[in-house]
C-alpha cells in the first residue's frame, strides 16, 4: 500500500493517523504540491484530479482523504459496520469538507503555505469568520459526547482533528473552545496516535 501525500498537509495527515491507529502498513511518497508534483503528466496518470492524498493499491487508486480512511477502517472501531453510526461518521466529513475546510484548512494555506502575501490578505481576513462559525458547532456537540460520534473515536473526529488541531497556524484562537480544546487532547491520546509532519 503506498500513500502519495504531503507530511503537511491535513487532508494527507488523516490517512497516516488512520494508518498509525489501525497498525497498517504503508509507503509514503512525499508528493509537492508547490513545486507542481501534482500537475505532472506521471501524477495525473494516477490521478487525474490533480490532489493529495492518493492511495495506491494493487488493482488501482483511490483519492479523496475521507473516502479513503473510511475504507481503511471498514470494520474498525473507527468506522463500525453500523449504517446509521457510518451515516452519523459521514455527516462530519460532508461537515468538514464544506463547513469547514474552506475556512480553516484554507487560512492556514494562506498564512503558513504561502507567508499571508499582501495580495491575499483581505481573503484570509475573510475566513475567519466561517471557520469560528465552524468551531462553534463542534463545540456543541463535543459539550454533549467525548467524540463527534458518541463515545468512542471514529473516522469523523480523525477527519476534523487534522485541521483543527493546527487551526492557529490560520489564527485561530482556540480559547473560546474548551470543548474542542478538551477533545483534541483526547484524540491525541489514542493508542497508537502520531504527530503531523
Amino acid at each position: 500500500m503506498k500513500i502519495y501525500g504531503d507530511s503537511q498537509s491535513g487532508n494527507c495527515y488523516k490517512v497516516k493517523l488512520v494508518c498509525h491507529l489501525l497498525g497498517l502498513e504503508y509507503d509514503w511518497v512525499e508528493v509537492d504540491i508547490l513545486a507542481g508534483e501534482t500537475r505532472s503528466a506521471e501524477f495525473l496518470a494516477r490521478n487525474p484530479n490533480g490532489k493529495i492524498p492518493l492511495l495506491e493499491l494493487d488493482d488501482g487508486f483511490l483519492s479523496e482523504s475521507n473516502a479513503i480512511i473510511n475504507y481503511l477502517a471498514a470494520g474498525s472501531e473507527l468506522y463500525p459496520d453500523d449504517p446509521l453510526v457510518q451515516a452519523r461518521i459521514q455527516q462530519w466529513q460532508f461537515f468538514e469538507q464544506y463547513s469547514h475546510e474552506p475556512y480553516i484548512a484554507v487560512a492556514r494555506f494562506i498564512n503558513k503555505y504561502l507567508g499571508l502575501p499582501e495580495e491575499r490578505v483581505e481573503e484570509y481576513a475573510a475566513k475567519q469568520e466561517g471557520g469560528h462559525k465552524a468551531l462553534k458547532v463542534m463545540e456543541l456537540q463535543l459539550r454533549e459526547s467525548p467524540f463527534l460520534v458518541g463515545e468512542d473515536i471514529s473516522t469523523a473526529d480523525i477527519s476534523l482533528f487534522a485541521y483543527t488541531h493546527v487551526a492557529h497556524e490560520g489564527g485561530f484562537d482556540l480559547a473560546d473552545y474548551p470543548a474542542v480544546k478538551r477533545w483534541l487532547g483526547d484524540v491525541s491520546a489514542a493508542d497508537g496516535f502520531v504527530a503531523m509532519g
